[in-house]
């Protein structure tokens, strides 16, 4: 996993609901933790832009409900910040399936995602139909 140039605020709790927005046959994602978060004493875990997490999905298929695994965060309602100076957000909080390998599992994406992924999931960049 590379760095990533922006300073994302991170704007999804642990216990957020986020779409799923691949079409894997997941629809809806709470999150459970935060891979790589390191906060401070009490301070509920949270997530952004880019950033691995580990969910359960909670509306889907039958196969999928109730399965514990892994996304990617790719849009944030909570506006952040790129190095330009340009302040990005999007209309709703979505994450992408992934495996193991950190390659996406479904084989298209619904709606924009964020540069900041493709800069360090660039599997997840091939399959996107738009990146803002």
């Amino acid at each position: 996993m590379k760095p990533i140039k922006a300073r994302i605020t991170r704007g999804i709790p642990v216990g957020a609901f986020v779409e799923c927005a691949d079409n894997t046959g997941a629809k809806l994602l709470r999150v459970i933790s935060v891979f790589g978060y390191k906060g401070r004493r009490r301070r509920k875990p949270s997530a952004g832009i880019a950033d691995l997490v580990n969910c359960t999905v909670k509306e889907g298929t039958v196969k999928w409900r109730k399965q514990i695994v892994r996304a990617v965060i790719v849009r944030q309602k909570k506006e952040f910040r790129r190095p330009d100076g340009l302040r990005v957000e999007f209309e709703d909080n979505a994450a992408v399936l992934v495996n193991e390998k950190d390659e996406p599992i479904g084989s298209q994406i619904k709606g924009p995602i964020a540069k900041e992924v493709v800069e360090r999931f660039s599997r997840i960049g091939k399959i996107a139909s738009i990146v803002v």
